[in-house]
């Protein structure tokens, strides 16, 4: 039996916390006032488990019994309310998740956008010392086409900007993510850097036709420049500090609900059509793939938040 209510103090509530399997994870219950919010929650959880901080906390209520196993509980977010907003109150059951170790957003981001410049340079900079001395290719001192070199100043350029958005730009809206995302992230930015360098710039490399260069870079640059125009916008929807979450209605989110992601896909396709790389197409295709995954759960999220939602295409018009 669970006595919480006979203990608290005055102007308190104590929930019962309990694990996924559902063991009780403070003994006799977790003491928090009566306006906390699920932040403050999270500190008193942590003051009980230092192992714990905040950022590997996650809490839910309890999935309803005899609900479907699909059903999922119901998250506290941020800043809201435990009692108002959710209707905790002694002797409510919130279900903990340890979301495991966890690294901030701009740290992920700075390392995973700094890593392609690291491993695209040296096969432009150094292809007489890569291509020539230590593989043996004939050509390797031959001067770099346009293409090539433009390749370069485009793929670098895209990662500056990232780079630079990450510092001045994006308010994130979670200040932490898994340490595993850190390495994932790395592998897929880093490696197809290097191998898309290694075939753009090796010395047998056979470009495509002046105009056909000249129209992917023309569109690639323009997506660029849709791209950040995509950013400082949703960054001025939260200048205030507020997490909250506003309905993007300006520039090109009055007609597309992922206008960032729009951009990022066709500046890659943009890109490819300069270059013609097989490892180009490769990376664009996965970085897209990923991305409407991202647009589809975006416009159910935004659709249920705000009644009315509605946008001509999610990510890819006219298509989609």
């Amino acid at each position: 039996v669970f006595l919480a209510d006979t203990r608290k103090a005055p102007g308190t509530m104590k929930l019962k916390i309990l694990s996924r399997s559902g063991r009780e994870l403070v003994s006799g219950g977790l003491e928090v006032k009566d306006g906390a919010t699920t932040d403050d929650l999270k500190a008193a959880f942590a003051a009980k488990k230092p192992k714990y901080p905040p950022s590997r906390q996650r809490f839910t209520l309890p999935v309803p019994e005899g609900a479907d196993k699909k059903v999922r509980g119901v998250a506290l977010d941020a800043g809201k309310s435990l009692s108002k907003d959710y209707g905790l109150q002694t002797g409510s059951k919130v279900c903990f998740k340890d979301l495991g170790p966890q690294v901030p957003y701009a740290v992920v981001f700075l390392a995973e956008y700094a890593g392609p410049l690291a491993c695209y340079l040296p096969f432009y900079f150094l292809r007489k010392e890569i291509y020539g001395d230590a593989m043996g290719l004939p050509g390797a001192d031959a001067p770099m086409l346009l293409v090539q070199t433009l390749a370069m100043l485009f793929h670098s350029g895209h990662y500056l900007k990232r780079i630079l958005e990450t510092l001045f730009v994006h308010h994130f809206s979670h200040a932490t993510m898994p340490i595993a995302n850190l390495f994932k992230n790395c592998t897929y930015y880093w490696c197809f850097a290097a191998i898309m360098s290694y075939f753009i710039n090796h010395p047998q490399y056979t470009p495509v036709g002046h105009s056909q260069m000249v129209a992917g870079f023309a569109i690639s640059a323009l997506m660029q420049l849709g791209n950040l125009h995509s950013h400082v916008y949703q960054s001025s929807l939260r200048a205030d500090g507020s997490k909250t979450y506003k309905e993007p209605k300006g520039g090109l989110f009055r007609y597309v609900t992922c206008a960032n992601y729009t951009c990022e896909i066709y500046n890659w396709v943009g890109f490819n059509i300069a270059t013609q790389s097989v490892w180009g197409w490769v990376f664009a295709l996965c970085g897209s793939a990923q991305m409407v995954a991202w647009a589809n759960a975006k416009h159910r999220r935004l659709k249920k938040l705000f009644p009315g939602f509605s946008r001509a295409f999610k990510i890819l018009p006219p298509f989609y």
